[in-house]
């Protein structure tokens, strides 16, 4: 064995061009396989940490048209037809709501001195943080009794405190003016990122809901309701339950358009599995093209060292090797090539999974499994594309060799 393997790097060697390019498809493939793959479970790990920041088991009921793109929600409509009222009966009489809060957003400036930055104010109550799953880092959120009167107080966001404060703690007691109303801040939240509505979270002030209603924006609607589900429950009859509920409080008729959106946040996770699904899918499609060329590109390559090594080949014979010598000769350099071009793919596979997870802010993820069945599909494929050589050159004779002219 130890001899056939030197003879096999020696052979590779001394065609050191043909062996490269031989490798070349199979390479391509392993590198896509195990790429495509990694990724694909790198970004399905993110989108399930990305559900946990945007609450368990939540439904939201919007007011307005929502749509998804993308793995994000963009409400395209701004119907002022929701109102407190509906978010009430949605929590009182659906029995499958755990817990649920109202909301309101805004994109409103808020000012600290002479600093000025945009930010998206959610007004909503204290059981915002337990919905959710969104506390705060320093202070507190406000409480149920500030909600009652109405109190002038604020929780910003991890960067909102950054670019007005410099620090989170320097924030605490501070007031803040959105536009000529002052506000006392309370609490600053921890960081969150964006979660798969495309809102980020660590950009957002929390207010009472009360004081935005009639302090802050004097109106009587509001942007929809956040609901926490008891588990269990079917996604489909919760959103049937819930639309019913809003189309009769709303009075509309049978065949007429929702003025409101229902959804899950696993509905999310859904569409974004699919899409990655079909990534997956073309990675699978494109690393299996990549085989069959690094296949073919072994079988040509095996094919022409079977006829320039044929007085290699008749010594041999000469010299007692016997047809299956030769045999596992020639699949021992085609699945060594095969291997090695496979090796370098994987190889470099997870060096760039790495690299994604350091600059796009992905969980790193290693599939050993997938490693294993890649070097192993890589390897089976060159016997495979070796065979048809091999046994060509078990098929050269002393005689064959001695008669010809080389």
């Amino acid at each position: 064995m130890f001899f056939s393997l030197k003879i096999a790097l020696h052979s590779l060697a001394a065609h050191k061009l043909r062996t490269v390019l031989a490798m070349l498809g199979v390479f391509l493939g392993a590198l896509a396989l195990t790429g495509v793959q990694h990724v694909s479970e790198a970004m399905l790990k993110k989108t399930e940490i990305e559900m946990e920041k945007f609450g368990p088991n939540l439904l939201v009921a919007l007011t307005g048209e929502v749509r998804f793109r993308r793995g994000s929600v963009r409400i395209s409509g701004g119907q002022r037809t929701f109102r407190l009222s509906d978010a009430k009966a949605l929590m009182q009489n659906l029995p499958f709501v755990q817990n649920g809060v109202p909301f309101s957003m805004a994109q409103l400036p808020i000012r600290s001195g002479s600093t000025k930055v945009p930010c998206n104010v959610v007004a909503t109550w204290p059981d915002y943080t337990k919905v959710r799953n969104f506390k705060p880092q320093y202070g507190r959120f406000f409480n149920a009794e500030e909600e009652k009167d109405r109190a002038m107080v604020v929780v910003l966001g991890k960067k909102i405190a950054q670019r007005l404060f410099g620090t989170e703690q320097e924030a605490l007691g501070k007031r803040v003016f959105i536009y000529r109303a002052g506000f006392k801040v309370i609490g600053v939240m921890e960081s969150k990122g964006r979660d798969p509505s495309g809102d980020d979270l660590d950009e957002q002030v929390f207010m009472p809901l009360s004081t935005y209603m009639r302090r802050a924006s004097n109106t009587y609607w509001i942007g929809g309701a956040f609901m926490q589900m008891a588990p269990g429950t079917g996604i489909q009859y919760a959103k049937d339950a819930a639309a019913a509920l809003l189309r009769e409080r709303h009075g509309i008729r049978p065949g007429k358009e929702d003025d409101f959106s229902v959804f899950t946040a696993k509905e999310l996770a859904k569409m974004q599995k699919q899409a990655l699904d079909l990534v997956s899918t073309l990675g699978l499609i494109s690393s299996s093209v990549s085989f069959a060329v690094g296949g073919l590109g072994i079988l040509s390559i095996m094919i022409l060292l079977v006829r320039s090594r044929r007085i290699e080949i008749g010594v041999r014979r000469a010299l007692g090797a016997k047809r299956r010598h030769i045999v596992n000769q020639f699949l021992l350099e085609a699945g060594l090539m095969s291997a090695v071009g496979g090796a370098a793919g994987v190889l470099l596979s997870v060096v760039l999974t790495g690299l994604v997870a350091v600059f796009a802010s992905f969980p790193f993820v290693f599939n050993p499994l997938l490693v294993v069945g890649a070097l192993a599909g890589s390897a089976l494929i060159g016997v495979l594309a070796g065979a048809y050589p091999a046994w060509q050159a078990a098929q050269v004779g002393i005689l064959d060799v001695l008669r010809s002219k080389e």
